[in-house]
Protein backbone atom coordinates (compact mmCIF):
# COMPACT_ATOMS: atom_id res chain seq x y z
CA UNK A 1 0.00 0.00 0.00
CA UNK A 2 1.10 3.89 -0.42
CA UNK A 3 2.90 5.59 2.10
CA UNK A 4 2.08 9.50 1.36
CA UNK A 5 4.65 11.84 -0.30
CA UNK A 6 5.28 15.45 0.47
CA UNK A 7 3.48 16.07 -3.44
CA UNK A 8 -0.25 17.17 -3.42
CA UNK A 9 -2.20 17.96 -6.55
CA UNK A 10 -5.22 20.13 -6.55
CA UNK A 11 -7.82 20.46 -8.84
CA UNK A 12 -10.94 22.68 -8.80
CA UNK A 13 -13.49 24.89 -9.77
CA UNK A 14 -12.05 27.88 -8.27
CA UNK A 15 -10.71 29.58 -11.60
CA UNK A 16 -7.52 32.09 -10.64
CA UNK A 17 -9.55 35.31 -10.26
CA UNK A 18 -10.32 34.71 -6.37
CA UNK A 19 -8.16 34.01 -3.34
CA UNK A 20 -9.84 30.67 -3.17
CA UNK A 21 -6.85 28.76 -4.03
CA UNK A 22 -4.36 30.55 -2.58
CA UNK A 23 -6.18 30.62 0.51
CA UNK A 24 -5.88 26.63 0.51
CA UNK A 25 -2.34 27.07 -0.31
CA UNK A 26 -1.73 29.11 2.74
CA UNK A 27 -3.55 26.77 4.93
CA UNK A 28 -1.48 23.29 3.49
CA UNK A 29 1.87 25.30 3.92
CA UNK A 30 1.11 26.83 7.41
CA UNK A 31 0.20 23.30 8.49
CA UNK A 32 3.30 21.62 6.40
CA UNK A 33 5.81 24.28 4.63
CA UNK A 34 7.65 21.55 3.21
CA UNK A 35 4.75 20.31 1.23
CA UNK A 36 5.00 20.72 -2.58
CA UNK A 37 1.24 21.41 -4.70
CA UNK A 38 0.94 20.80 -8.07
CA UNK A 39 -2.05 22.60 -10.02
CA UNK A 40 -3.90 20.09 -12.19
CA UNK A 41 -6.44 22.98 -13.18
CA UNK A 42 -8.81 24.96 -11.31
CA UNK A 43 -10.63 26.17 -14.43
CA UNK A 44 -12.97 23.11 -14.55
CA UNK A 45 -16.55 24.54 -15.60
CA UNK A 46 -18.33 25.65 -12.54
CA UNK A 47 -19.64 22.70 -10.75
CA UNK A 48 -18.92 20.58 -13.09
CA UNK A 49 -18.32 17.05 -11.31
CA UNK A 50 -18.28 15.00 -14.47
CA UNK A 51 -15.57 17.29 -15.93
CA UNK A 52 -13.48 16.93 -12.90
CA UNK A 53 -13.61 13.31 -12.83
CA UNK A 54 -12.67 12.68 -16.43
CA UNK A 55 -10.09 15.02 -15.70
CA UNK A 56 -8.39 13.41 -13.02
CA UNK A 57 -8.95 10.29 -14.78
CA UNK A 58 -6.36 11.45 -17.71
CA UNK A 59 -3.59 12.40 -15.29
CA UNK A 60 -3.31 11.00 -11.74
CA UNK A 61 -1.68 8.27 -13.10
CA UNK A 62 1.54 10.02 -14.13
CA UNK A 63 2.33 11.04 -10.50
CA UNK A 64 4.29 8.96 -8.39
CA UNK A 65 3.32 6.33 -6.11
CA UNK A 66 2.35 8.38 -2.89
CA UNK A 67 0.71 11.71 -4.26
CA UNK A 68 -2.31 13.08 -2.54
CA UNK A 69 -4.88 14.09 -5.12
CA UNK A 70 -7.29 16.60 -3.87
CA UNK A 71 -10.44 17.34 -6.08
CA UNK A 72 -12.40 20.25 -4.86
CA UNK A 73 -15.50 20.69 -7.35
CA UNK A 74 -18.35 21.17 -4.27
CA UNK A 75 -22.18 21.97 -5.53
CA UNK A 76 -22.95 20.70 -2.10
CA UNK A 77 -20.61 22.58 -0.02
CA UNK A 78 -22.49 23.71 3.10
CA UNK A 79 -24.69 20.48 2.97
CA UNK A 80 -24.67 17.36 4.28
CA UNK A 81 -23.07 15.63 1.89
CA UNK A 82 -19.85 13.98 3.37
CA UNK A 83 -16.08 14.21 2.95
CA UNK A 84 -13.92 11.03 1.60
CA UNK A 85 -10.79 10.43 2.01
CA UNK A 86 -10.14 7.27 -0.19
CA UNK A 87 -6.62 4.93 -0.40
CA UNK A 88 -5.96 2.87 -3.60
CA UNK A 89 -2.84 0.53 -4.68
CA UNK A 90 -0.96 3.49 -4.90
CA UNK A 91 -2.27 6.66 -4.79
CA UNK A 92 -4.60 9.06 -2.13
CA UNK A 93 -7.40 11.14 -3.02
CA UNK A 94 -9.72 13.61 -0.73
CA UNK A 95 -13.16 15.56 -2.38
CA UNK A 96 -16.78 16.04 -1.49
CA UNK A 97 -18.87 12.80 -1.89
CA UNK A 98 -20.80 13.82 -4.74
CA UNK A 99 -19.37 11.21 -7.80
CA UNK A 100 -16.35 12.87 -8.56
CA UNK A 101 -13.73 10.02 -7.87
CA UNK A 102 -16.28 7.86 -9.93
CA UNK A 103 -13.95 7.42 -12.75
CA UNK A 104 -11.15 6.66 -9.73
CA UNK A 105 -13.41 4.23 -8.30
CA UNK A 106 -14.00 2.56 -11.84
CA UNK A 107 -9.76 2.16 -12.22
CA UNK A 108 -8.54 1.78 -9.12
CA UNK A 109 -10.32 -0.87 -7.13
CA UNK A 110 -9.88 -2.02 -4.61
CA UNK A 111 -10.30 0.85 -2.76
CA UNK A 112 -10.20 1.89 1.08
CA UNK A 113 -13.13 5.04 1.48
CA UNK A 114 -13.21 6.72 4.73
CA UNK A 115 -15.48 9.78 5.77
CA UNK A 116 -13.56 12.37 7.09
CA UNK A 117 -14.01 12.97 10.81
CA UNK A 118 -15.37 16.87 10.28
CA UNK A 119 -15.06 17.79 14.07
CA UNK A 120 -11.02 16.30 14.09
CA UNK A 121 -10.00 18.00 10.59
CA UNK A 122 -12.41 21.28 10.20
CA UNK A 123 -10.70 24.44 10.84
CA UNK A 124 -13.08 27.06 12.75
CA UNK A 125 -14.69 29.65 10.37
CA UNK A 126 -18.01 31.73 10.61
CA UNK A 127 -19.59 30.21 7.32
CA UNK A 128 -19.71 26.65 6.06
CA UNK A 129 -18.77 27.90 2.21
CA UNK A 130 -15.45 27.24 1.65
CA UNK A 131 -14.57 23.90 2.59
CA UNK A 132 -11.98 23.66 -0.04
CA UNK A 133 -9.79 25.59 3.05
CA UNK A 134 -11.77 25.06 5.83
CA UNK A 135 -11.91 21.26 5.29
CA UNK A 136 -9.48 20.02 2.29
CA UNK A 137 -6.70 21.78 2.83
CA UNK A 138 -6.15 20.71 6.76
CA UNK A 139 -6.85 17.49 6.00
CA UNK A 140 -4.55 16.79 3.17
CA UNK A 141 -1.52 18.80 4.96
CA UNK A 142 -2.19 16.46 7.88
CA UNK A 143 -1.83 13.15 5.81
CA UNK A 144 1.43 14.66 3.82
CA UNK A 145 2.55 15.02 7.77
CA UNK A 146 1.64 11.13 7.72
CA UNK A 147 -1.02 11.04 10.08
CA UNK A 148 -2.47 7.74 10.15
CA UNK A 149 -5.40 7.10 7.32
CA UNK A 150 -6.93 4.87 9.95
CA UNK A 151 -7.93 8.12 12.04
CA UNK A 152 -9.69 10.47 9.40
CA UNK A 153 -12.97 8.55 10.40
CA UNK A 154 -15.05 5.36 9.64
CA UNK A 155 -14.78 3.16 6.66
CA UNK A 156 -18.19 3.87 4.28
CA UNK A 157 -19.48 1.52 1.50
CA UNK A 158 -22.01 3.87 -0.15
CA UNK A 159 -19.89 6.24 -1.76
CA UNK A 160 -21.82 7.78 -4.19
CA UNK A 161 -20.68 7.25 -7.86
CA UNK A 162 -22.56 8.47 -11.57
CA UNK A 163 -23.26 6.79 -14.87
CA UNK A 164 -20.29 6.83 -16.54
CA UNK A 165 -21.71 7.01 -20.23
CA UNK A 166 -20.67 4.27 -22.35
CA UNK A 167 -20.96 3.11 -26.14
CA UNK A 168 -24.14 1.48 -27.50
CA UNK A 169 -25.07 -0.18 -30.42
CA UNK A 170 -28.03 1.22 -32.47
CA UNK A 171 -28.89 -1.12 -35.35
CA UNK A 172 -25.72 -1.27 -37.32
CA UNK A 173 -24.44 2.42 -35.61
CA UNK A 174 -22.53 1.86 -32.79
CA UNK A 175 -23.14 4.98 -30.82
CA UNK A 176 -20.74 7.27 -28.71
CA UNK A 177 -20.53 10.60 -27.25
CA UNK A 178 -18.04 13.43 -26.20
CA UNK A 179 -16.80 13.64 -23.13
CA UNK A 180 -14.52 16.35 -23.24
CA UNK A 181 -13.44 19.12 -25.38
CA UNK A 182 -9.82 20.58 -25.09
CA UNK A 183 -8.82 24.13 -25.12
CA UNK A 184 -8.20 23.67 -28.58
CA UNK A 185 -11.97 22.68 -29.38
CA UNK A 186 -11.32 19.03 -30.19
CA UNK A 187 -13.87 16.75 -29.31
CA UNK A 188 -12.59 13.98 -27.44
CA UNK A 189 -15.35 10.53 -27.41
CA UNK A 190 -15.63 7.78 -25.27
CA UNK A 191 -14.82 5.66 -28.06
CA UNK A 192 -11.42 3.23 -28.76
CA UNK A 193 -9.38 1.63 -31.13
CA UNK A 194 -11.15 -1.48 -30.10
CA UNK A 195 -14.69 0.10 -30.68
CA UNK A 196 -13.87 0.68 -34.50
CA UNK A 197 -12.58 -2.82 -34.79
CA UNK A 198 -15.98 -3.98 -33.77
CA UNK A 199 -17.67 -1.58 -36.01
CA UNK A 200 -15.47 -2.55 -38.66
CA UNK A 201 -16.46 -6.93 -38.15
CA UNK A 202 -19.86 -6.01 -38.20
CA UNK A 203 -19.92 -3.69 -41.12
CA UNK A 204 -16.95 -5.62 -43.18
CA UNK A 205 -15.44 -2.27 -44.04
CA UNK A 206 -11.48 -1.73 -43.72
CA UNK A 207 -12.63 1.85 -43.19
CA UNK A 208 -15.13 3.43 -40.75
CA UNK A 209 -17.40 6.04 -41.46
CA UNK A 210 -17.72 8.77 -37.96
CA UNK A 211 -20.56 10.61 -38.05
CA UNK A 212 -21.10 14.10 -35.97
CA UNK A 213 -23.64 16.33 -35.80
CA UNK A 214 -24.39 16.93 -39.98
CA UNK A 215 -20.67 15.77 -40.73
CA UNK A 216 -19.34 12.06 -42.23
CA UNK A 217 -16.04 11.75 -41.63
CA UNK A 218 -14.26 8.85 -43.99
CA UNK A 219 -11.57 6.86 -41.76
CA UNK A 220 -8.87 7.89 -39.60
CA UNK A 221 -5.49 10.50 -39.61
CA UNK A 222 -2.53 9.77 -38.10
CA UNK A 223 -1.65 13.07 -36.81
CA UNK A 224 -3.21 16.68 -36.62
CA UNK A 225 -0.99 17.45 -39.44
CA UNK A 226 -2.47 15.35 -41.62
CA UNK A 227 -6.09 17.10 -40.75
CA UNK A 228 -7.77 19.78 -42.93
CA UNK A 229 -8.27 23.42 -42.18
CA UNK A 230 -11.79 23.19 -43.99
CA UNK A 231 -13.60 20.09 -42.77
CA UNK A 232 -13.13 18.02 -39.43
CA UNK A 233 -10.58 15.02 -39.01
CA UNK A 234 -10.54 12.14 -36.87
CA UNK A 235 -7.88 10.16 -35.17
CA UNK A 236 -6.59 7.85 -32.07
CA UNK A 237 -5.36 10.02 -29.54
CA UNK A 238 -2.62 9.52 -27.23
CA UNK A 239 -5.03 8.25 -24.71
CA UNK A 240 -6.40 5.69 -27.01
CA UNK A 241 -10.04 7.62 -27.37
CA UNK A 242 -11.61 8.81 -31.10
CA UNK A 243 -11.24 12.48 -30.90
CA UNK A 244 -12.51 14.63 -33.68
CA UNK A 245 -10.53 17.90 -34.61
CA UNK A 246 -10.11 20.76 -36.88
CA UNK A 247 -6.74 21.71 -38.35
CA UNK A 248 -5.24 24.54 -35.96
CA UNK A 249 -9.10 25.31 -35.51
CA UNK A 250 -11.37 24.65 -33.40
CA UNK A 251 -13.99 21.57 -34.27
CA UNK A 252 -16.50 22.29 -31.41
CA UNK A 253 -17.18 25.44 -33.06
CA UNK A 254 -17.54 24.25 -36.22
CA UNK A 255 -19.94 21.55 -35.68
CA UNK A 256 -21.35 23.43 -32.46
CA UNK A 257 -20.92 20.68 -30.74
CA UNK A 258 -20.21 20.30 -26.74
CA UNK A 259 -19.87 17.65 -24.51
CA UNK A 260 -22.13 15.27 -24.03
CA UNK A 261 -22.40 15.08 -27.95
CA UNK A 262 -23.37 12.18 -29.98
CA UNK A 263 -20.95 10.69 -31.82
CA UNK A 264 -21.59 7.34 -34.27
CA UNK A 265 -19.53 4.86 -35.86
CA UNK A 266 -21.04 2.89 -39.07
Amino acid sequence: MPHPLGLITLLTDFGDRDWFVASMKGVIFTINPHATIVDLSHQIAPHRIDEAGYFLKCCYREFPEGTIHAVVVDPGVGSARRAIAVKSGRYFFLAPDNGVLTYIFDAEQPVEVREIDQRKFRRESPGHTFDGRDLFAPAVARLVQHEPFESYGPVIENYRTFSIPQPCWEQTALVGEIVYVDRFGNLISNLTQQHLENARSVTKRRQSFIRIGERIIDGLVNSYSEGMAEKPSALINSDGKLEVFLKESSAADLLQMKRGGRIEVT
